[in-house]
């Protein structure tokens, strides 16, 4: 997977048309997704939603407008596949990027089931090629931060 990652000072918030619509984050690792949220708050023009558990997550979605959800594979009750193929089932067409420090090997028949999760990226990387990936697949008429045009 080929990946051109937006340089931090390009990525500046700015108002957005979607000022509604929210990042979803789920992750069980407490202090990983509290990074991660207070990286993408202090950078991304939307609000973000951080989740330890994803059973309270897939509750609170139908509460949230939610322009993208990240989430992470490796998790307690649900993995990130099941999340997103329930969380596809309650909000139908928002995208989602998963996150994961594992190996996956999906196959075309897990992935067919989850047409919502666009890409895949290896933990670790850089909080703004998250953000490129956010801006990309975003779900909202108007990214959270301006981007080049180019896919992440």
């Amino acid at each position: 997977m080929a990946t051109s990652v937006f340089p931090a000072e390009t990525l500046q918030p700015f108002p957005s048309d979607d000022s509604g619509k929210c990042v979803m984050l789920v992750d069980d690792e407490v202090a990983y997704i509290d990074l991660l949220e207070q990286l993408l708050t202090q950078h991304l023009a939307c609000p973000v939603h951080s989740f330890t558990n994803p059973t309270e997550a897939l509750r609170a979605l139908p509460g949230l407008d939610v322009g993208l959800i990240v989430t992470d594979y490796q998790m307690p009750d649900l993995d990130g596949l099941q999340f997103v193929a329930a969380a596809q089932r309650l909000r139908p067409g928002v995208p989602a990027v998963m996150i994961t420090a594992y190996q996956t090997n999906f196959t075309d028949e897990q992935l067919a089931r989850v047409p919502t999760l666009k890409i895949v990226v290896k933990k670790p990387f850089k909080w703004s090629t998250l953000a490129a990936h956010i801006a990309w697949h975003w779900s909202g008429s108007t990214p959270p931060f301006p981007t080049n045009g180019d896919a992440p």
